[in-house]
């Protein structure tokens, strides 16, 4: 390849991951406060109809992206509240609104479908852009691609610098712990539920103003849920890695499409399908390193031993199990 398809490929994974990162991040914040959110495929569906339906409406992408974000935000809220307050399952419960979601979104955006609406333009920014490859690649794109890359740095930031990033991880590891420190566990996973949500609802929103612009059925953004909740796991649940992740999946997605013009007597389907067992086969690795398997092992290098434990992670020791007080 010659440099400057190689410029236009990885300006591309930069901006179809932006969706996945986005929603990567999001259930790696809720999940980190000890909840667990099952709803994003339905979720990332139904906001990018309502983002795509009220941007139509309105003609502001503004109001497009601020309403799918609010979608994303009552659905989490939905599954906390009947989580933390009411004790159920968060298992059932997601599961339930993912399915219920998806339905929503294609009855209520059926009116919208295979239409024209508004779509966010690229702004290249001034200077930045003209940097010879770096500027194609990260600095030529959307305010939702920029917004994905600014939030990568700023989790990590919030996450593992500042206190209250510690009161998440906290409540996340011990709620009870946390509680006797006067943090209180049921308010905070609550918000951080919401906040989490937004950002899967922006994910939405992404998809369809931004990285497939319109809204249909198939509207291309299914199955992306599942992808995100597969990311938390190989991130180790550290939004950096998972969104790593998202880039990883978005250069096997784009990968396939170049191997299709390659390989032109291979199905195309062969190739549309090939980045879920690649990614699925990823994550068994992963999983071996964070259980510590291949650590085990004394004929690995004084090198490998320290990638994979780069690479390894654990998930919040409270997770799944929302604090009941007394």
């Amino acid at each position: 390849m010659h440099e400057l398809d190689l410029i236009v490929l990885f300006a591309g994974i930069v901006a179809g991951a932006a969706p996945i990162v986005l929603a990567a991040i999001g259930e790696t914040i809720t999940e980190r406060a000890g909840l667990i959110n099952l709803s994003l495929d339905g979720t990332i569906l139904l906001s990018a109809m309502t983002a795509f339906a009220v941007a139509c409406e309105t003609q502001s992408l503004l109001l497009g992206f601020l309403a799918a974000a609010l979608v994303g935000a009552l659905t989490a809220a939905t599954v906390a509240v009947f989580s933390i307050y009411l004790g159920q399952s968060q298992v059932a419960v997601g599961f339930v609104l993912t399915l219920m979601t998806r339905d929503l979104a294609y009855f209520l955006g059926d009116p919208y479908a295979r239409i024209h609406g508004p779509q966010a333009a690229s702004y290249p920014i001034a200077l930045l852009s003209q940097v010879p490859a770096i500027g194609p690649i990260f600095f030529s794109h959307s305010f939702p691609v920029y917004l994905s890359l600014a939030l990568i740095g700023l989790s990590g930031w919030y996450l593992y610098t500042t206190p209250l990033g510690l009161q998440l991880r906290s409540v996340g590891e011990n709620p009870l712990a946390a509680f006797a420190r006067g943090i209180m566990p049921q308010r905070l996973q609550l918000f951080y539920a919401m906040c989490g949500g937004m950002l899967v609802g922006l994910a939405g929103a992404t998809f369809s103003l931004a990285t497939k612009p319109g809204w249909g059925r198939p509207q291309g953004a299914e199955g992306t849920g599942w992808i995100a909740l597969a990311l938390v796991i190989f991130g180790g649940w550290n939004p950096v890695k998972a969104a790593l992740g998202a880039y990883f999946f978005a250069f096997l997605q784009i990968m396939g499409i170049y191997s299709q013009e390659w390989l032109p007597s291979v199905p195309a389907q062969v190739f549309q399908v090939a980045p879920f067992p690649l990614m699925i086969f990823t994550l068994l690795l992963m999983n071996l390193v964070q259980k510590g398997s291949l650590l085990k092992r004394t004929e690995l290098s004084l090198l490998k031993k320290s990638l994979l434990r780069i690479l390894a992670g654990s998930a919040p020791a409270a997770l799944g199990k929302p604090y009941r007080p007394d």
